[in-house]
């Protein structure tokens, strides 16, 4: 064997040497923990889980308010008739701003086409609704007491009545361009307050 043979043999072991070193270091070596911050995520991704979401929400129960307005029962008698409408805090607030609010919007066209009225005044506006940590104010302008005679001030403060009791647990006050309600109307209708069931039983 030559010098050459000699030095290329030498030079053979020396780099398995080094392959069986590296090989064993890796094996014994403890592994690196990956968080999810070292971990990218795609931009499909990110929108899969904003769909998943999004198909969640919609499973979320869908919540309604009643609002009191008036029509017909199956004998053709007049009644209070409570309509649903779709409630969203997010979006409408409180339960009973949403629900005055409504009510002095009037039935919407589907409802008047099945026969549902109000006797509320069409330029009755709110105001303000004062949410007090004991007692709810709406404040609503002289409209809502003015014109229709009698029967129909009877009626329209019936339908504000059963709406605010429906929709708040707080005591309810009506004040008319701010100034507390105890007497309405032309007529001089007595207003007993906080609103009740009985607050026209005078």
């Amino acid at each position: 064997m030559n010098k050459n043979q000699k030095f290329l043999l030498l030079f053979i072991g020396f780099c398995m040497i080094v392959v069986i070193g590296v090989v064993a270091f890796n094996a014994f070596m403890p592994k690196p923990e990956i968080t999810p911050e070292d971990v990218e995520v795609s931009e499909r991704s990110v929108a899969e889980e904003v769909m998943g979401e999004e198909k969640e929400e919609a499973k979320t129960e869908t919540q309604y308010l009643n609002v009191y307005f008036i029509g017909k029962n199956e004998h053709n008698e007049e009644v209070y008739k409570a309509v649903k409408r779709v409630y969203n805090k997010d979006v409408d607030g409180s339960q009973i701003r949403f629900a005055v609010n409504t009510l002095i919007k009037g039935p919407k066209a589907e409802e008047k086409a099945k026969g549902v009225y109000t006797e509320v005044p069409i330029d009755s506006e709110v105001i303000n609704i004062s949410e007090l940590p004991d007692k709810v104010i709406v404040n609503l302008n002289s409209a809502f007491v003015t014109g229709g005679g009698t029967d129909s001030l009877y009626k329209r403060l019936y339908q504000l009545i059963k709406t605010v009791k429906l929709n708040s647990n707080l005591p309810v006050y009506l004040f008319i361009d701010g100034q507390r309600a105890d007497v309405v109307g032309g007529e001089g209708i007595m207003l007993s307050q906080p609103l009740s069931n009985s607050s026209l039983d005078n």
